[in-house]
């Protein structure tokens, strides 16, 4: 197991594009660190450049303490898991595991006891003599960190692993990796762009947009304290819910009210703000009983049940809130062309199942005003948390 550091590094390519720029990470040893982000926003190729899959432009990267810049991939101690599997489909699930040290000369019982090891770690004891093409999607990816784990590395790398699983799957396999990962104690990279995966898995999360790290923290503080919009809007399913606003001393006023704003939220927020507000933040207001909060009546367009929850669909009348980094998010999300419903905007509320709101009908919701974002429109800045900073 090893540190890992990456120290001011950037990614330029001959054209003069900054994959990466001036990323500054520290992970520790046998941490879970989680990249994440939406697509081209230079996570996976940070991730490279600690396999050294990629040259450094600038920059030290340090594994276990020593500067590897130069140092091959071979020479780096670090075993990667791909998307693809990448396994040899003649060789069977213990040739393919045993492979990379057999290339290594390690002795033939030694790979045999590593081989078996990982197996039972992984429950593949009884596929030893198959090849992949004889398994299901979810074995072979076992069989690539199998592969991984036999080398006793000092770092896992995995690339999107799970990317190529059906959704079932990708939930069973999720805990896998996360068990797999405790049990072993290795430092592991995770690269992925479902922040689902993101929340579930990671000791931490480093957010990234555009090849610049937007923020890095434990997922519950990622997900309670967003440093600016752009993180706020990426973290949380269904995604963050955000309004057009402004805000008179404690008196904030949009598009379905006015409220008060407790005094830990203030801070020196004044004028125009952009209002955040997460989907679970609202409830049905007949089950909510005298708790403090901001009430309105809306229409709801949609309701789905999945259960254990209800999402519930609400059009509201306003200016739509139109930043670039919502407008990258919904892109990566392929929402930016989808058509506009209705003739207001739409917000979405996650209530309980206990709910009996029905769809094309006004319905009174509650909102919790404790748990708001403000944001400044211009920077994008987390005014909330600015606030909270100076108190």
């Amino acid at each position: 197991m090893a540190e890992i550091e990456l120290n001011d590094i950037t990614k330029r390519y001959p054209d003069g594009f900054e994959a990466v720029k001036h990323m500054d990470l520290g992970i520790k040893d046998g941490e879970f660190m989680i990249l994440v982000g939406p697509s081209g926003c230079g996570k996976s190729t940070a991730l490279r450049m600690i396999a050294g899959l990629e040259d450094i432009t600038e920059g030290d990267l340090k594994i276990g303490g020593e500067v590897v810049n130069e140092r091959a991939p071979k020479d780096r101690d670090i075993a990667m898991v791909f998307q693809n599997y990448a396994l040899y489909p003649h060789m069977t699930v213990r040739e393919n595991m045993g492979f990379a040290l057999k290339l290594a000369g390690v002795d033939r019982a030694e790979i045999d006891r590593k081989v078996s090891e990982a197996a039972r770690v992984l429950d593949l004891e009884q596929h030893l003599d198959r090849k992949p093409a004889n398994l299901s999607g979810g074995q072979r990816q076992r069989v690539a960190m199998g592969r991984a784990i036999v080398r006793d590395p000092k770092a896992f790398l995995m690339d999107e692993p799970l990317s190529n699983l059906d959704a079932k799957l990708r939930v069973q396999m999720r805990a896998e990796v996360s068990r797999l990962q405790h049990q072993l104690g290795t430092t592991t990279v995770y690269v992925t762009h479902d922040q689902v995966e993101a929340m579930t898995l990671g000791d931490r999360v480093a957010v990234m947009r555009a090849g610049i790290l937007q923020q890095v923290d434990t997922p519950k503080s990622l997900y309670e304290h967003p440093v600016n919009l752009f993180v706020a809007g990426f973290i949380g399913s269904p995604a963050m819910n955000f309004f057009q606003a402004s805000v008179d001393g404690d008196r904030v006023r949009f598009p379905l009210g006015e409220f008060s704003l407790p005094a830990q939220k203030r801070g020196s927020a004044s004028g125009d703000v952009l209002l955040g507000v997460r989907p679970e933040d609202f409830e049905d207001a007949s089950l909510i009983g005298d708790k403090p909060g901001h009430t309105f009546d809306t229409k709801i367009t949609l309701v789905e049940s999945l259960g254990s929850d209800l999402f519930a669909y609400f059009e509201y009348r306003g200016e739509h809130v139109e930043t670039q980094e919502l407008a990258e998010l919904a892109a990566d999300a392929g929402a930016a062309d989808l058509p506009s419903t209705g003739d207001g905007n739409q917000a979405i509320a996650r209530l309980e199942p206990a709910s009996d709101i029905q769809a094309d009908a006004t319905a009174r919701l509650w909102m919790d005003v404790s748990k708001v974002h403000l944001f400044d429109p211009r920077t994008g800045e987390s005014l909330t948390e600015r606030a909270a900073a100076t108190a």
